[in-house]
């Protein structure tokens, strides 16, 4: 099978270099170079994946990802400049599954790219009725929805798997190392902070006291724990 990529890169040597790195791997990359014209191929062509960068010319790549959000139903990736906070938070606040910094390392945005593709397609198929219940929240792995005391919590594809995997632990920490395996399919290197912000966007989403938090709660040095306590 070949994935459809849809890389929106206004820098045309490093697009070239990413879509000629993918190649062999099983993908077939599209470029374009301005966000306005991507909102358009968006909408027109089919893609399994897009690759936002967010400075682009005519549509920046955070306001790209906001309009096109509630149409695209595959992941989002957003190229971030390395260590810019704003971007990251942003791109996760808008409807982004991942962000990734540059300089691009081709293998670790192969992994990321894998690990996303391989959670959609999971969450595509027809799947049991695995639900687990915690207080006042109901999870539904089969058809991947989330509710807090009978309304439903819209996640991103990578929060929903990031909360499955703390309630499959409920009581018990989960380490970062292990969360961000699961998520991302690499190991972690000890200085991505999209788990610790994707945590954070959780807590937003459920309620859950940011200041305090009794849901999600941070074990220091350690990863993360859903409580039994609702």
């Amino acid at each position: 099978m070949e994935w459809r990529i849809l890389l929106v890169e206004d820098d045309s040597e490093l697009a070239s270099m990413v879509a000629d790195f993918l190649a062999p791997h099983g993908f077939s990359v599209t470029i374009e170079a301005r966000g306005d014209r991507a909102a358009e191929r968006i909408r027109a062509e089919p893609h399994d994946l897009l690759i936002l960068d967010v400075n682009l010319p005519g549509l920046d790549g955070l306001t790209l990802c906001r309009t096109v959000r509630s149409d695209f139903k595959g992941p989002i990736l957003i190229l971030t400049a390395r260590g810019d906070e704003v971007d990251e938070v942003v791109g996760l606040e808008v409807g982004a599954d991942d962000y990734l910094a540059k300089p691009v390392r081709p293998r670790v945005l192969l992994a990321r790219l894998r690990a996303h593709l391989r959670r959609s397609a999971a969450s595509a198929m027809p799947q049991g009725g695995n639900r687990i219940a915690i207080g006042a929240m109901a999870i539904d792995a089969g058809r991947r929805t989330v509710q807090m005391s009978g309304q439903e919590i819209r996640l991103t594809s990578a929060e929903f798997d990031l909360l499955w995997l703390l309630a499959e632990n409920v009581g018990q920490v989960v380490s970062r190392g292990d969360i961000y395996l699961r998520i991302h399919g690499v190991e972690y290197d000890g200085l991505d902070r999209s788990i610790d912000l994707r945590v954070s966007r959780l807590r937003k989403k459920l309620g859950d006291d940011p200041v305090d938090p009794q849901r999600i709660k941070s074990i220091r040095n350690t990863g993360y724990l859903l409580s039994v306590h609702q």
